[in-house]
């Protein structure tokens, strides 16, 4: 069966797309938010937090100060790689299996996350991934440098042509508003998964949303024979 896409590359959102690691950030937002007196957040209160960058999030979800979200940040973190970035994080259900069909057809593939590299490519490496990725991109680690999705997106693109790729036709796969607003600001058409933490109205502006990966897949790899038979 030879399979092909109708783009160049594919570039993948992390939490609420490939990985729920949602039983880990609750753990530690928990702990973090404790530690700074703060009310610790609900799992229903989890839509909130994934997704965003967490700096941004202290200061918009429990009124901090950029300053305390700084050492709020720090701290969290601290608690991360303390719990291992792993712990607890499982993949989706067939997510994994589209990654290596669309390795295996050719396709250059990036992650784009709002999550630090570092856990990103612990992610990756854990669920044996990031043979299928030509770049992995997250933010840096005082997620201000670089954090917005836009400019997260940007950086997925420069190393996939740094690599040779080409980027002339890219899809953002993602969850949030924040991947539909990143990829629109680049120019990056984005499909939006619905499995993820986001409420319905951030599909809004997707060029597409889905329900499971069977759909996701559907629009990502076109089997060439079946399509002959179609035509």
């Amino acid at each position: 069966m030879t399979m092909r896409s109708p783009f160049t590359c594919v570039l993948w959102d992390v939490d609420g797309t490939l990985v729920d690691a949602s039983d880990g950030i609750l753990r530690r937002l928990t702990t973090a938010l404790e530690h700074f007196g703060k009310p610790a957040p609900t799992r229903d209160e989890l839509v909130h937090w994934i997704g965003p960058p967490m700096f941004n999030s202290f200061q918009d979800n429990v009124g901090m100060t950029p300053e305390q979200a700084t050492e709020a940040v720090a701290y969290y973190r601290t608690l991360g790689k303390a719990d291992g970035y792993t712990t607890g994080a499982r993949l989706y259900p067939g997510v994994a299996e589209i990654i290596a069909d669309l390795d295996a057809a050719g396709i250059s593939q990036a992650t784009a996350s709002s999550k630090p590299e570092v856990q990103v490519v612990a992610l990756m490496e854990h669920f044996d991934l990031a043979p299928h990725m030509t770049a992995m991109v997250g933010s840096t680690p005082d997620e201000k440098t670089l954090a917005s999705k836009s400019d997260i997106v940007a950086e997925a693109l420069r190393r996939l042509r740094a690599a040779g790729v080409d980027t002339s036709r890219p899809v953002l796969i993602g969850d949030r508003h924040h991947d539909v607003e990143g990829g629109a600001a680049q120019g990056v058409p984005v499909v939006f998964v619905r499995w993820g933490f986001s409420w319905p109205h951030e599909a809004d502006g997707a060029s597409a949303a889905v329900e499971n990966a069977a759909q996701l897949r559907s629009l990502l790899l076109i089997d060439d024979e079946t399509a002959s038979h179609a035509g």
